[in-house]
């Protein structure tokens, strides 16, 4: 596996991972490679700093700074760069304000709910793939979430 820094035509600066650099090429040029925040499918290799292995111990590395937010006193990463990264700051706060957290549950949950069994709310979870779409063959409305929960993300 492989790490690049990568940039899109409008500036925008994310990392991903390829099996290898012919891999990058390949998915590359059939335009499978796409900008993280806006979806554009002009992107290129960012200037990234090599990893060396020294016998030296690691220092922690240093976050990118990320605009006007990163002033303030949480830390360069702690507000959304971008309007697209604002919007979903504010969906997820939404979302687990207003919804119960089932995790690993969710597909029983959501049938469950559907079915009649359990009070009707809105839940929010982790399913496998071959759960969700036995959920939505059966008509069971669900939408994948574009973050791990907090409780996951760490």
């Amino acid at each position: 596996m492989i790490r690049f820094s990568l940039a899109c035509k409008d500036g925008h600066r994310f990392d991903s991972w390829f099996a290898s650099s012919a891999a990058y090429e390949g998915l590359l040029a059939a335009g499978h490679v796409t900008c993280a925040i806006c979806g554009s499918s002009s992107v290129e290799k960012a200037l990234m700093a090599p990893a060396v292995r020294t016998d030296q111990p690691e220092a922690a590395p240093v976050p990118p700074e990320r605009g006007p937010s990163s002033a303030g006193s949480h830390g360069p990463l702690s507000q959304p760069a971008s309007p697209a990264e604002q919007a979903l700051a504010a969906f997820r706060k939404k979302l687990e304000a207003e919804a119960d957290y089932v995790g690993p549950c969710f597909a029983e949950e959501a049938r469950a709910i559907h079915d009649g069994t359990a009070p009707e709310r809105m839940i929010y979870g982790e399913a496998r793939l071959d759960e969700a779409k036995s959920l939505i063959e059966d008509g069971i409305p669900v939408a994948p979430m574009p973050f791990l929960p907090k409780n996951r993300a760490n």
